[in-house]
C-alpha cells in the first residue's frame, strides 16, 4: 500500500507539472489515467516512464478524449443553466431543459467508461460508443465511478484553502484511480 501512495503522490505531481502549459491537459489526463489504469489492473508501474511514454505516444487519443468528454459538458452545462431559468416562464422550454441535462448527466456517467475503455487500445468511435452503452446501463458502476471523479474534484475546489495540500498530493490521481477501481470488471474493459 506504501509503494501505491507514493506512485500516487509522483502520478499527481507529473500531472500537474505537465498541465502547467495549458494545451497539454488533454494528454496529461489521458496519460494519468493510462497509468491509474495499469495500477488497478495489478501491473507493474514505473511511473515517470509509463506516464511520458502515454503523454508522447498517445497525445492524439488523449486530445479526443478530452474534447469528446469537455464539449458535451460545457455545451450542454450551458444549456442547463439557460433553459431552467426561462423554462417556468414558457413550459415547452422545458424540453430542451430535458435533453440538455440528459447529455450532462449521461456524459457525466459515461466519461470514467470512455477513458478506461480508451486504455484498452480500442478506435475512440467504438469507445464512445461503449462508454455511452455502460455508462447509462452500468448506474452501479458508473455513478460511483463518477462521483469519485467530479464529485472529489468538485469538493476539493469549494473547500479550496483547506485542500490545497490534498490537490497538490493526490487530488488528480487518487479520483482517477477511484474511477478505475469501480470500473475494472466492465465485459469490455476486460476483453482486451
Amino acid at each position: 500500500l506504501s509503494l501505491e501512495c507514493v506512485t500516487l503522490v509522483k502520478l499527481n505531481l507529473l500531472f500537474l507539472l505537465s498541465c502547467l502549459p495549458l494545451v497539454t491537459i488533454p494528454p496529461a489526463v489521458f496519460a494519468m489515467n493510462q497509468v491509474t489504469r495499469m495500477m488497478v489492473l495489478d501491473q507493474p508501474v514505473l511511473c515517470f516512464y509509463h506516464y511520458k511514454t502515454a503523454f508522447r505516444t498517445q497525445w492524439k487519443r488523449g486530445y479526443a478524449a478530452f474534447f469528446a468528454v469537455a464539449l458535451p459538458l460545457v455545451f450542454s452545462g450551458s444549456g442547463v443553466w439557460f433553459y431552467l431559468g426561462r423554462a417556468a416562464e414558457n413550459p415547452v422550454l422545458f424540453l430542451p431543459f430535458m435533453l440538455c441535462s440528459t447529455v450532462f448527466l449521461l456524459t457525466l456517467l459515461a466519461s470514467p467508461f470512455f477513458y478506461g475503455l480508451l486504455t484498452t487500445g480500442r478506435r475512440v468511435g467504438e469507445c464512445l460508443r461503449l462508454s455511452l452503452i455502460l455508462g447509462g446501463a452500468r448506474l452501479h458502476r458508473s455513478v460511483p465511478a463518477a462521483l469519485s471523479v467530479y464529485g472529489t474534484l468538485l469538493f476539493a475546489v469549494l473547500e479550496l484553502p483547506l485542500s490545497g495540500i490534498y490537490l497538490l498530493l493526490i487530488g488528480f490521481a487518487l479520483p482517477s484511480l477511484l474511477a478505475g477501481f469501480f470500473i475494472r470488471t466492465e465485459g469490455p474493459l476486460c476483453e482486451r
